[in-house]
């Protein structure tokens, strides 16, 4: 499996800011990648969602069948505030420093609702 994951995150670039290449791949592969252990809660065509611990860190992993999905939903949790790490078809919300610490893991982007919201002003980050 561990040859897969590789395959699978191969080819993305890194933004040059020292975290790793979007990780890409199924729930379980990025699972594996991001060395925890999921918990699948919804298991459907459109996406799967898993509880994911890894020691002290706890976070949930969604995937989507397509990036379109995954906007439509990012766009719905904006409501509820929060912290993401974007991929090209995943998302894992959590609290900061467990988002911080799975970017190095997954690579992607650190994205906080409130700046989704405030269109564009980051006032509300606290890097």
């Amino acid at each position: 499996m561990a040859a897969g994951v590789l395959l699978a995150v191969a080819g993305c670039g890194s933004g040059g800011d020292g975290a790793p290449a979007t990780a890409s791949g199924s729930l379980e592969q990025l699972a594996a990648r991001a060395q925890c252990r999921a918990d699948i809660q919804t298991d459907a065509a459109e996406l799967r969602q898993a509880t994911c611990e890894s020691g002290d860190r706890r976070y949930v992993l969604v995937t989507f069948e397509n990036a379109r999905g995954r906007a439509e939903w990012l766009d719905e949790a904006d409501d509820y505030g929060g912290t993401y790490l974007v991929g090209g078809r995943w998302v894992a919300v959590g609290g900061r420093e467990d988002i911080a610490s799975l970017r190095e893991r997954l690579g992607g982007t650190v994205v906080d609702a409130a700046d989704r919201h405030g269109g564009g002003h980051h006032g509300h980050r606290t890097d």
